[in-house]
């Protein structure tokens, strides 16, 4: 693929949309998209200016997730996507982007660079589809400590292409206690570990989104000091899978709520709901999906799960389902192709937020910290 590699700082020129120059709402907007285990996760900051982070599934689920997204897009007001950031090249996060560009103008495509996990679908998008997409747009290859202008937001590239920032971000920096129990996994040699990750600040509100990184890149950025410091909302890392979600990562973060992108049977697993529940100061964990890999002992209750199945169980066994086993042979993870419903959280610069289930419209208010 030949990369056209621009200087994220030439964001900053971006033109403001309509839409952005006549929001009123005063809070930064965040919607966790149902993608059935993939990841959307569309930010608004109150300029209107929007960052969408990955755009979900391909194949045949690219028009189901398409609409999914373009659901929380005029929910939001946007008649752009100002930003895509594309956090690697796996096809549950980049899998809808041609759908979703021919329903909404997109204006800047950021990812970590080629694919270094060879895999002809990946391989066929970025040679064939991806150059197409942005022809007319700009593009630009993340580095950590990059900036993306948002009006309202301090946006930085924490992790990407391997890579990790050097220097902790302002007021982080201090020793990271669960380094010295850490014990490193297999070095991950898949798209996982080149994921971009973010850390956005709106005033006093802080929230994390480091996509698919993996274990020991996390050991990477949060030893042994914390580079990152502590954030208010973390969007749960790689569906909630246990090879990513270490303590050295979510206890030093301490997040006061998480919000995990999992799906049925694909997030979720015991030794990753121990780390979130056992985690500083976490005061609720939400999740997409009903995990059948949690079972009762280790899911949250359902006013705090925003989607179940098309045909749902009868009841929830209390044991943790095990993991079917990987490759060809798997049994299809059952989906919902009916209405999918969205974790909204709505982020006042205080630091005090809302969260909202949108299938049941239940929303829980959390104060301003006062670390």
């Amino acid at each position: 693929m030949r990369a056209t590699t621009l200087c994220l700082l030439t964001l900053a020129l971006t033109v403001v949309s309509p839409a952005a120059q006549t929001r009123t709402a005063k809070t930064l907007d965040i919607y966790v998209v149902d993608v059935e285990g993939g990841n959307a996760t569309l930010f608004v900051a109150p300029s209107g200016e929007s960052v969408l982070i990955d755009t979900g599934n391909g194949g045949a689920a690219a028009a189901r997730d398409a609409d999914r997204i373009m659901a929380a897009v005029k929910d939001a007001g946007l008649t752009q996507i100002d930003h895509l950031i594309t956090t690697h090249w796996h096809g549950d996060h980049f899998g809808a982007m041609a759908e979703l560009a021919g329903r909404i103008p997109i204006r800047n495509f950021i990812d970590h660079g080629p694919n270094v996990q060879p895999a002809a679908a990946a391989d066929d998008f970025l040679q064939k589809t991806y150059p197409a997409l942005y022809a007319k747009a700009k593009h630009a290859i993340a580095k950590p400590a990059d900036k993306i202008a948002v009006g309202g937001l301090d946006w930085r590239v924490v992790s990407a292409g391997g890579e990790v920032i050097k220097t902790p971000l302002p007021g982080a920096g201090r020793t990271n206690a669960s380094c010295a129990g850490f014990k490193p996994q297999d070095v991950d040699k898949t798209e996982n570990a080149q994921s971009v990750g973010s850390v956005v600040t709106f005033g006093k509100f802080r929230v994390a989104h480091l996509g698919d990184l993996t274990w020991n890149k996390e050991f990477d950025l949060m030893c042994p000091v914390n580079r990152v410091g502590t954030v208010d909302l973390f969007i749960v890392s790689h569906h909630g899978q246990p090879i990513s979600n270490s303590e050295v990562l979510v206890h030093a973060l301490q997040p006061r709520v998480a919000v995990m992108n999992n799906g049925t049977r694909k997030g979720g697993q015991p030794d990753a709901m121990k780390v979130m529940h056992s985690s500083p100061g976490l005061e609720d964990l939400w999740q997409l999906h009903f995990s059948l890999l949690s079972g009762q002992e280790y899911t949250v209750p359902g006013l705090f799960i925003a989607n179940a199945l098309d045909e749902p169980q009868v009841a929830m066994p209390v044991a943790a389902m095990p993991p079917p086993p990987p490759g060809p042979g798997a049994p299809p993870a059952p989906v919902h192709n009916g209405p999918a419903y969205w974790i909204k959280v709505s982020a006042q610069p205080d630091g005090s937020f809302t969260v909202t289930n949108g299938r049941n419209g239940f929303s829980k208010k959390y104060r301003a910290a006062s670390r």
